[in-house]
């Protein structure tokens, strides 16, 4: 296995295979193959496949790869027409077949990397792919991880199973690492307008890794090795986690002073320089945020080192579920009504708004902390007609309409998700109570509702 401190000389003479793949990542007749096909695996489908690229699209979904074939949506915030055009695309090949990797040139694994038990990183689906690829592993195949994950797995993880090949990295095949920046629900971000990081486990990966994503994204940036590609993937989201965890810290504390730390953060936001907003809310959600942090404390636990200010986020924002649910208690009890027997009315199911993904929403742990204090609840998400099942939670509900009438009969309207497609005046009209987790009431002038910001 290669040195863990070691690169490539500059201007070493390379191998045959990385000559051969160089010249067909340049001409774009490189087949591209993408293991994972939801929500970072599939808009990076379409990125490859835009700039001429065939493409291979793995995923052990056969649900997946026949919705696929078919061209029927399975995420609807990237709209019908991708799945229309990979359908009739003669480029692109769905297939839950893991041999169809060893047609492909390039494979990108964009698998989960989700939290055990105990908070420790799963590395399951990553080393799942990574033996998959290496089933099929041949000389001139580059192999990249997309995943987020802790320093050092490109290299001590995946590598020795490629290894195991009898193949050597740098010579017979290449590894990188390129961290997925998705920002779903945005317009104007797609995969291919963002930029990318891009680092291998030698000079060689890293030259053909950026061989390829340049040709992807509109900037790919090159930096020294894999392990730091991966940990600015881990400072990007940890950057999130403790300073949405300090304005929810400040919610919490401006909140007993009687004083509306949105308009704090406004008012703050006007300096020029030195500060940047960041907002709170009823807790953190999505597949980055609310796990990555722990894959570095995991890590430096196993180093000796301490991580106590992302630990201490982390309990902060963890926190937020609870903190908001109070909010409604005893905002529910200055109508004199107890949270048990109450009709509340969740609104928005999603980690963030526009979007249909409920990965680690605290919409679920409210929900069922609302039902375990004997509340009567229902939800309405205008991207989510039916919850899905999640790995750690199972709601039994379906969305309900969002009416006049619907809206009266509740005790109270629970905002969680701030989507745009929902009518907040009507909602400030005809509701008792709201409850506003996300500001989203701010943008209806003198409700006829009591509304509380929590």
């Amino acid at each position: 296995m290669s040195d863990p401190h070691t690169t490539s000389a500059p201007g070493r003479t390379r191998s045959a295979s990385y000559h051969e793949l160089l010249a067909r990542l340049e001409q774009r007749t490189a087949t591209i193959g993408v293991v994972g096909l939801g929500y970072v695996g599939l808009p990076l489908v379409h990125a490859v496949h835009d700039v001429g690229y065939p493409v291979i699209g793995f995923d052990i979904d056969d649900r997946k790869i026949e919705r696929l074939r078919r061209g029927e949506s399975y995420i609807r915030h990237l709209g019908d027409d991708l799945f229309k055009l990979l359908a009739s695309s003669k480029r692109f090949r769905p297939t839950a077949d893991p041999a169809a990797l060893g047609d492909a040139d390039a494979i990108l694994l964009c698998v989960p990397t989700p939290l055990g038990r105990h908070r420790e990183p799963d590395l399951s689906f990553v080393l799942d792919s990574t033996r998959l690829a290496a089933r099929s592993l041949r000389p001139g195949q580059l192999v990249v991880l997309e995943s987020t994950t802790y320093p050092g797995t490109t290299r001590d993880e995946m590598l020795p199973i490629l290894e195991e090949t009898g193949l050597k990295v740098g010579h017979d095949f290449f590894l990188a690492y390129s961290p997925e920046r998705e920002d779903p629900g945005s317009p104007g971000r797609s995969a291919a307008a963002i930029p990318k990081i891009v680092g291998g486990v030698d000079d060689a990966s890293t030259d053909l890794a950026m061989a390829l994503y340049s040709r992807i994204v509109k900037e790919a940036i090159r930096v020294s090795t894999a392990e730091v590609a991966e940990s600015s993937k881990l400072l990007e989201n940890i950057y999130r986690a403790v300073n949405i965890a300090m304005v929810n810290e400040l919610k919490v504390v401006l909140s007993a002073m009687d004083i509306d730390v949105w308009e704090v953060i406004r008012a703050a936001s006007t300096k020029p320089f030195g500060f940047q907003a960041f907002y709170p809310g009823p807790g953190l959600g999505g597949h980055c945020i609310p796990i990555d942090p722990f894959y570095l404390t995991w890590k430096a636990k196993a180093i000796n080192q301490n991580t106590r200010f992302i630990e201490l986020a982390g309990e902060v924002n963890a926190n937020m579920p609870h903190y908001v649910v109070t909010c409604l208690a005893e905002a529910l009890n200055e109508d004199a009504k107890p949270l048990k027997g109450s009709r509340v009315l969740v609104l928005g199911i999603a980690y963030k708004k526009n979007v249909d993904d409920v990965r680690e929403s605290p919409a679920a742990e409210i929900i069922e902390l609302l039902r375990d204090a004997g509340a009567e609840v229902a939800y309405h998400d205008p991207h989510l007609p039916a919850f899905p099942s999640m790995r750690k939670h199972r709601v039994d509900l379906r969305s309900i309409a969002l009416d006049p009438k619907t809206v009266a009969q509740q005790d109270a309207v629970f905002i969680i998700t701030d989507h745009d497609a929902v009518d907040y005046p009507m909602i400030g009209e005809h509701a008792r109570l709201v409850v506003d987790t996300r500001n989203a009431m701010e943008r209806v002038e003198r409700p006829k509702a009591r509304v509380v910001k929590a």
